[in-house]
C-alpha cells in the first residue's frame, strides 16, 4: 500500500497545520499509523502513533501538548494536528503503517511496513 501525506507548507512560529495521511484504495482498519520527521542533517524522528482501532495514541516529548493524532475511519485517513509550531518543528513530515491489529502502537521506524514520500513543514516568520 502506498501512504500519501498533505498539508505541509510555510507557517508563521505559533502557527498551526493539519496533515493528512492517506492509503488511496486501502483501508487503514488493521494498521497502526505513525508520523515521523527528519530534519535537515538529523536523524529521523518518532513524532506519535494511533492504534488500529483509534483507542491509543503515544506522543513523544518533543511534540506532547502540541501535536495531537486522529483517525477517520470512515475515510481511511489519519490526521496530525500541528499547534504552537517552532522553528525547530521544520522538517519533512512521514507517515507510515504498521501492521498492528488492536489498541496499541508504536513510533518505532523499524517497526513500519510502509512509507509516505513525506510533506515538508516550514515554521518560519
Amino acid at each position: 500500500a502506498q501512504l500519501v501525506e498533505s498539508g505541509g507548507g510555510l507557517v508563521q512560529p505559533g502557527g498551526s497545520l493539519r496533515l493528512s495521511c492517506r492509503a488511496p484504495g486501502y483501508s487503514l482498519d488493521y494498521w497502526g499509523i505513525a508520523w515521523f520527521r527528519q530534519a535537515p542533517g538529523a536523524e529521523r524522528e518518532g513524532l506519535a502513533c494511533i492504534s488500529s482501532l483509534g483507542g491509543y495514541t503515544y506522543y513523544a516529548d518533543s511534540v506532547k501538548g502540541r501535536f495531537t493524532v486522529s483517525k477517520v475511519s470512515a475515510n481511511h485517513t489519519v490526521f496530525l494536528q500541528m499547534t504552537s509550531l517552532k522553528p525547530e518543528d521544520t522538517a519533512v513530515y512521514y507517515c507510515a503503517a504498521q501492521m498492528l491489529h488492536g489498541d496499541s502502537c508504536a513510533a518505532a521506524e523499524k517497526q513500519m511496513t510502509y512509507w509516505g514520500n513525506g510533506t515538508l513543514v516550514t515554521v518560519s516568520s
